[in-house]
């Protein structure tokens, strides 16, 4: 009987779960396909169109120099954290509170942080730049944590193993130990994109909300949330703001459907 209820309990969570995600896409497809149209797409904003492409564009600047900085330096800490730190050091301790503050800090605070350091203290004014570094901050914690766990997920029999062969350390790390880890590297960068995209309070007070077209990192524009949230928000545009969600939505799926491909070819080791 408790087999039962708890099979019961797990159907039904999974059911829950995907009945939400479906639920939510089908609303926002249903509102917004019918008010897609190609002068959305326009190269220059307007009064007119309402053009979401100064935003996709900046979309896909933002999230890339994002992911360029922080990559590396939360790849690069989880491996400190796993293969050279020595497991009991407060060093760790400290690293991994750090990062878990950081975790649970409300965007909006981020926000402010950004626009007092970056905006105004830096002088980067509403920029890309203080936007990508106030972005970079914020996905550091996930980077850091996603590779934490996938290296203590990888068996120490690998490692010696590769030991056992006459590897060295860096050797083992980057043959062995970082092929394997890797799915759970690539799932925090796919949540660090999907946390960018879908932020709206910390760039609006580092990136702004200009609408036109982006012609340098100093320059302000907006993503496509911050489109969406001022779309709906002036409320003569409602519709134009689901179509933009469509497109949010899409531009999501791509980019875990790329991770995913490309996730799967390092694996095979096919790349």
């Amino acid at each position: 009987m408790k087999q039962r209820l708890l099979r019961f309990m797990i159907y039904l969570s999974a059911f829950l779960t995907f009945a939400s995600l479906f639920l939510i896409i089908a609303f926002i497809f249903i509102q917004g396909l019918p008010s897609l149209r190609w002068d959305l797409f326009s190269w220059q904003y307007t009064a007119e169109n309402v053009s979401l492409m100064p935003a996709i564009v900046t979309t896909v600047i933002v999230v890339v120099l994002s992911l360029v900085i922080v990559t590396p330096i939360g790849v690069f800490t989880g491996f400190y954290l796993v293969e050279y730190a020595k497991r009991e050091s407060k060093w760790v301790e400290i690293i991994r509170l750090a990062a878990d503050t950081l975790a649970g800090i409300p965007s909006i605070v981020y926000g402010l942080f950004g626009m007092l350091f970056f905006v105004i203290f830096l002088g980067f004014q509403y920029s890309i730049l203080a936007g990508v570094f106030t972005s970079a901050i914020m996905v550091l914690p996930i980077i850091i944590r996603s590779t934490e766990e996938g290296l203590l997920g990888v068996p120490d029999s690998l490692r010696q193993a590769s030991f056992g062969l006459g590897a060295g350390k860096l050797r083992t790390i980057f043959k062995v130990v970082l092929p394997v880890a890797m799915p759970s590297i690539l799932s925090g960068i796919i949540l660090s994109v999907g946390r960018i995209i879908g932020e709206t309070a910390a760039l609006m007070y580092t990136l702004g909300t200009a609408a036109n077209m982006p012609n340098g990192i100093f320059s302000s524009s907006r993503t496509l949330a911050l489109h969406m949230y001022v779309l709906s928000s002036e409320g003569l545009h409602v519709p134009e703001a689901f179509a933009t969600g469509v497109v949010l939505i899409v531009l999501v799926m791509v980019i875990n459907l790329l991770t995913t491909r490309i996730s799967k070819r390092i694996v095979r080791g096919e790349g």
